[in-house]
């Protein structure tokens, strides 16, 4: 099967390499594994210039299967040629083609030996174009950020994303989808780690237009998962020059849904939710989209949570509930 499905692939007509790279997707790995060593990946990687988009799409599938894995496939994938044509893929007529190239950007940018060459290519710009686009599927969304997020772990591409205008998609996306949709917490982790990894996203992030409401109402309507990542860009940008940001993030009301992260979010969203309160304390004279906020008996939860550290006493969540039916009445 293996000689055949290789015989098929370097000299066969169109039809049947488009057979032999489906065959090849339905191999054990261990029969993968066989095809690998001879070089089974060019004659996949010349398909992907085919202007027969079948073609085309079978050969993705094939490469796929090849790389899930396999670290040493993925680097082999980028070695053999491959990125070229995967970029200009991107921008294909073909929706199922282009999915199918989103994926394996993203399974080829898990490995550490291809992100320098994946970022220089000018994939980056194209990812951030899926980003907030309601044209494409939401998968193809979930991908093109999933992959912009493997790039982030390298840092000397942060700035390359950071300047191909990735902040302001991300704050559009954020405020146009559901907040406790699994969208907005891929978007507002990659935002998250965009942020504690570069100085200048960090500034976008506290002085473009509307962004610090985007937050608060991510901590308010998020799931579990994008509170602690909106909470934590937050408290990042407070902690970047509190004396500038703190009223701005007071006035857009975040007292309400602070409070309550501090009681029942996740454990780290529950240690930033108190932190950034201990930067917002000793306000006061400030409004709020909600009404006044109780100078008096915030600083009682205050000196309750510096009081109490990482277990909130039965006072301490009784002080928060009364602030919180307090701040909605």
């Amino acid at each position: 099967m293996e000689k055949e499905i290789l015989e098929s692939l370097w000299n066969g007509d169109g039809e049947s390499q488009v057979q032999a790279a489906l065959e090849l997707c339905r191999l054990s790995r261990k029969q993968r594994h066989k095809l690998e060593e001879s070089r089974v990946m060019v004659p996949l990687i010349s398909m992907l210039h085919s202007e027969n988009y079948e073609a085309v799409e079978a050969a993705l599938c094939a490469l796929l299967s090849l790389s899930f894995g396999s670290e040493r496939n993925k680097i082999r994938i980028i070695k053999y040629g491959a990125l070229a044509v995967l970029v200009s893929l991107l921008h294909c007529d073909s929706q199922r083609a282009t999915h199918l190239t989103l994926a394996a950007m993203l399974t080829l940018s898990s490995c550490k030996a291809n992100k320098v060459a994946i970022a220089s290519s000018g994939a980056v710009q194209l990812l951030v174009g899926f980003v907030n686009n309601s044209n494409c599927s939401i998968q193809s969304q979930l991908d093109a950020i999933a992959t912009l997020q493997n790039l982030t772990t390298c840092k000397e591409i942060v700035p390359l994303i950071v300047s191909s205008g990735v902040m302001m998609s991300l704050l559009e996306l954020i405020h146009t989808s559901v907040k406790s949709s699994p969208l907005v917490e891929k978007a507002i982790g990659l935002l998250e780690n965009i942020v504690s990894s570069s100085e200048s996203a960090l500034c976008e992030a506290g002085s473009t237009i509307g962004a610090i409401r985007i937050l608060v109402e991510t901590v308010e309507d998020g799931s579990s998962v994008s509170k602690e990542h909106a909470v934590c860009v937050l408290l990042l940008v407070c902690q970047s020059c509190r004396e500038k940001y703190r009223e701005l993030i007071l006035t857009e009301g975040v007292m309400p849904g602070l409070l309550q992260l501090s009681v029942d979010g996740t454990w780290r969203a529950k240690s930033m939710a108190r932190e950034l309160l201990l930067l917002l304390r000793d306000c006061s004279n400030y409004s709020s989209r909600c009404k006044q906020i109780d100078h008096e008996l915030v600083e009682r939860i205050m000196d309750e949570i510096e009081a109490e550290g990482e277990e909130l006493a039965d006072t301490t969540l009784r002080l928060v509930e009364e602030m919180i039916a307090k701040l909605h009445a």
